[in-house]
Parts: C-alpha cells; structure tokens; sequence
C-alpha cells in the first residue's frame, strides 16, 4: 500500500480532502478512499492525475504504484519472490 500511503500523507499535508481529489479524478469519494487504503488500484491516468494535483513527480508517483501492483504478484511467495523479482531484473536489463 506504498501509493495509498503516500497519497494519504500528502493529502494530509496539503490539507486537502478526500472528495476534492476524488472530484478533479471524476470519481465518488467511497472509491477515492479504497484507493488510498489500498483497496483498490488506482488507474494509471489516475496516478498521472494525483501526481499532479499533489504536486510530486509523475515517475516517483508511478513507481509507487507499480511497486504497489508487483507487491500484490507476490504476496504469499516469499520463498520465490526475492529470485523472480531478480529474474525480471535482469531480463529488464536486456531489453
């Protein structure tokens, strides 16, 4: 939940509300929440739209949110996890 936290901790730092940012993604705010306690992903138009509305850098925004849908791969593989992630590493590498 790296992306919902970080949304949550700017949000709060900015003094925002929930329905404000659930407003300018042109979602309700029961859906706003889910994504910032992880219960739900966020689309990817709609990191690139928080990321700017929350003022931070769009890559750092969408790495958070990538970091968050691998997390969710993996989870309950912690065996394997570790040797896949450094796979896919290495196979990003070469492309």
């Amino acid at each position: 939940m790296l992306f919902g936290n970080k949304i949550k901790e700017l949000r709060d730092e900015q003094g925002l509300l929930q329905r404000q940012l659930a407003a300018a993604l042109e979602i309700d705010t029961p859906m706003f929440s889910k994504i910032e306690r992880g219960d739900r992903r966020a689309k990817r138009e709609q990191v690139i739209k928080l990321a700017e509305l929350l003022h931070q850098d769009e890559n750092e925004m969408l790495t958070l949110w990538l970091a968050d849908k691998v997390l969710d791969v993996v989870e309950g593989e912690e065996k394997l996890s570790n040797n896949a992630i450094n796979i896919v590493q290495e196979q990003i590498k070469a492309i």
